[in-house]
């Protein structure tokens, strides 16, 4: 049963739920969170279906099983596919997000969109009596979400549990090879990201695309043969490339260096030493009389070449 279809019954009791990802090493496509719950009543059966540490199965038996657990209305899953481009712009930003940070972000958003839906991972029992009432989430052993880690355990589990403080967090190193349910997640994220890798359409034009990529990941050489060939000297690398990778840094010595005129001004020592202050947008249009060109840099120092070189001047008025 995937997420988006209507909550069955068994949803509405007591539940588990377990997280674990796929492609968090690669250097090429998405990386994929995945979850699995059930009914905590069907664990002993759900660890009767053969799931196990999707790395140790072949791809044909994760295809099967994958098959398997999306037929079975007494099984729920879910996916978060992160594309390799925001993975590098969160990584680059300014204030950098590093692959911790949004790992364990992704793993939350599937704990908030599946508590959305309705699915009971916490037992919430209201007790009354004729004054007051009462209402006790239980924390019992059996009622838990169980993810593997990232990063140290301990610290990943309070993390959690300060987010979703209603819900018991077991967090492990090896949980998709010790809990049949992280079993059943990872096949989840596997096969989801194999599937999205086999399909991706390249967003790029160029002759001589080819998709003879490889695994994807740093260490393949037909990965590495790929990236060679599929490298451009001013636009980088397609789509597809994580390029934030410190596998993409050895090719950056054959890609074009770009320097910014107004940059190139500053460090020649051009511009004036005088340190003009930058005009304020509220001053825009309040007089008509023409400004000094070294009062209108948007560096605040001296205006950019690019103007000066095209006779460039500010209106005030049209």
């Amino acid at each position: 049963m995937e997420s988006e279809s209507t909550l069955p019954d068994w949803a509405s009791k007591p539940c588990i739920m377990g997280i674990d990802e796929a492609g968090r090493g690669p250097v090429l496509g998405p990386m994929v969170y995945g979850c699995l719950y059930c009914a905590r009543s069907y664990e002993k059966t759900l660890s009767t279906l053969n799931f196990a540490d999707s790395k140790t199965l072949k791809e044909e038996k994760r295809e099967e099983l994958f098959e398997k657990l999306k037929a079975n209305e007494l099984i729920g899953w879910a996916v978060d596919v992160i594309d390799p481009r925001e993975l590098s712009a969160k990584m680059l930003r300014k204030i950098k997000i590093n692959l911790n940070e949004i790992s364990h972000d992704s793993a939350s958003g599937l704990v908030t969109r599946v508590l959305n839906m309705g699915v009971l991972l916490t037992d919430v029992r209201i007790f009354f009596s004729l004054k007051r009432m009462w209402v006790f989430p239980l924390m019992h052993a059996y009622l838990a979400v169980y993810v593997d880690t990232v990063g140290d355990p301990e610290k990943y589990r309070i993390k959690l549990s300060e987010r979703f403080p209603s819900i018991k967090f077991v967090v492990a190193k090896k949980a998709d090879s010790l809990y049949p349910v992280v079993s059943g997640a990872s096949i989840v994220a596997k096969v989801t990201r194999d599937r999205a890798l086999r399909d991706w359409v390249l967003d790029e034009t160029a002759e001589n695309m080819t998709r003879n990529f490889g695994s994807g990941y740093p260490g393949d050489p037909e990965t590495k043969s790929w990236l060679e060939k599929h490298q451009h000297s001013v636009f980088g690398f397609p789509s597809l490339v994580r390029f934030s990778w410190g596998t993409c840094t050895s090719y950056s010595k054959n890609m074009v260096e770009v320097v910014w005129e107004s940059d190139k001004t500053e460090e020649d020592g051009s511009s004036s030493s005088s340190g003009k202050r930058q005009l304020k947008l509220s001053s825009f249009g309040v007089t008509t009389s023409k400004r000094k060109s070294e009062e209108i840099g948007s560096s605040g120092k001296s205006r950019c070449k690019f103007f000066q070189s095209r006779k460039l001047e500010q209106l005030a008025n049209f």
